[in-house]
């Protein structure tokens, strides 16, 4: 590996886009190659065997483009597909996940002794969060609510209107939810509305930006591994999609600007 080559970045729709702007804003001279396989989006409600085979097969596609380094930009396919990535590619590229960052972050800090965790049925199912968080630190008390409409509403372009609103309400009001000191936004779509979540707290409930703590381990990754690029390239990001949707192209653009030439791209067949 060279420092020169690519970032690439992957998730199951529009979500892995925050991760990819908030490593874009710590890391500009790098160049990114994004998967966005909205052909089988949301990965939250599909089986662990599938995520896995999902996961590999980008994993491999973005292997073949050159990248660096692999960012499993998606909370499902990190909690259910990283080992199987690191076992099989592992040893040729470097794999990160969105998870480990965010436990870490938690449980150094030390302040809190109540977080909230909402995501997909696979992620909370998975109970990676609080079996993470709780082997780091014994007294902190985790409580995991999965909210499964909030990621295919997102990615529908369904935030900051009534619909959001009233479906933000309805999982937040859980008693799951009640009296914690910060939440974690276990889905890389969560963060296009944090502002809707800090609203519904009152702001008096940290709500962790999940993706700008990624983007600060991946800058850390790659300056332990010596590959942070620091030349000033020409070079242009790329986008692939499983299945073009207005709504994700809708999103490259508020993320990149109009620069952006999204490709739809059939890695399942050769």
């Amino acid at each position: 590996m060279i420092a020169e080559q690519p970032i690439g970045i992957f998730d199951s729709g529009i979500g892995g886009l925050t991760v990819a702007n908030a490593i874009r804003k710590v890391l500009p001279k790098e160049k990114i190659i994004y998967f966005g396989d909205t052909g089988h989006m949301p990965y939250g409600d599909k089986s662990p065997d599938a995520i896995r085979y999902y996961s590999l097969k980008i994993g491999k596609f973005l292997e073949e483009k050159g990248c660096k380094v692999i960012v499993i930009a998606c909370n499902t396919a990190s909690s259910l597909a990283y080992d199987d990535l690191v076992q099989f590619m592992g040893d040729r590229i470097p794999i990160l996940n969105v998870i480990d960052p965010v436990v870490h972050y938690v449980t150094d800090d030390m302040q809190y002794q109540k977080i909230g965790v909402i995501g997909t049925k696979a992620t909370i199912s998975s109970d990676v969060y609080a079996r993470k968080l709780k082997e780091r630190n014994l007294g902190l008390q985790v409580n995991s609510l999965a909210t499964p409409l909030l990621a295919p509403m997102i990615e529908e372009g369904f935030f900051e209107n009534n619909i959001s609103h009233t479906v933000i309400e309805s999982y937040l009001s859980s008693p799951q939810l009640q009296n914690i000191d910060a939440l974690i936004l276990a889905c890389t779509h969560y963060p296009l509305i944090k502002r809707e979540i800090e609203s519904f707290f009152n702001n008096q409930v940290d709500i962790l930006n999940t993706a700008s703590i990624v983007a600060d381990d991946v800058k850390l990754q790659l300056e332990k591994l010596q590959l942070l690029n620091n030349q000033s390239l020409d070079y242009k990001d790329e986008f692939y999609v499983s299945f073009k949707t207005p709504s994700f192209e809708c999103s490259t653009k508020i993320f990149f600007g109009d620069q952006i030439e999204l490709i739809q791209k059939n890695i399942w067949v050769k």
